[in-house]
């Protein structure tokens, strides 16, 4: 049963209509604000994040509300921005983020070795990426080297990571080659050879 909205905020503070919902902490979770530094321990992992100080983080029992301290909009803004942080460090904790990128083009190969990310993408030499701090990095046998599976409790540092990934050789808009997410659309031009009459 979700914990009814009590008006916590000082009176004539504007409230984010999805931030000033309540957060229900699973079972497993932890979290703990201390010095302006909220931490969340789970069996993912544990994040702490530095808390807004136009915002009130409030636990009762397993109970997370979020009130803001600043008047206006601004404050709902922070409210709602803080909500969102806090849920998705519950929801890396307890269940983690995956990603995945695919490698498009003849020859483009990954392969784990050690702490590092060996990656082949058509260049004369390979590129070692070391595999950041509490990201795990998986490449399925059967893919042969193709598919990157990222997973982590930490969405930011896991979209960073498969940003970076991703940057070492972008999809080429002739042909597509290179490394995209997993289901992403590549627009692709037309190349010379396409064009009739020439």
């Amino acid at each position: 049963m979700t914990a009814q909205v009590s008006s916590t905020a000082p009176t004539g503070l504007r409230q984010s209509r999805v931030g000033k919902r309540p957060i229900e902490l699973p079972k497993g979770v932890t979290l703990t604000v201390a010095n302006g530094t909220i931490e969340v321990k789970g069996p993912k992992g544990n994040l702490s994040h530095a808390l807004s100080p136009h915002v009130d983080v409030q636990v009762a029992g397993t109970s997370v509300t979020v009130v803001p301290t600043l008047g206006g909009r601004d404050g709902a803004r922070f409210q709602g921005l803080a909500r969102s942080l806090i849920n998705g460090m519950i929801v890396g904790t307890i269940a983690g983020y995956t990603k995945t990128l695919q490698l498009v083009g003849t020859g483009y190969r990954a392969e784990v070795k050690g702490a590092n990310l060996n990656l082949a993408l058509g260049f004369s030499h390979a590129i070692n990426f070391p595999i950041p701090a509490g990201i795990k990095v998986e490449i399925p046998a059967d893919s042969k080297g193709t598919l990157i599976v990222l997973s982590g409790a930490n969405k930011e540092t896991m979209g960073q990571t498969a940003a970076k990934i991703r940057a070492f050789r972008p999809p080429e808009p002739y042909g597509g080659k290179g490394v995209r997410y997993q289901g992403e659309k590549v627009k692709e031009k037309a190349g010379k050879a396409a064009k009739g009459g020439k």
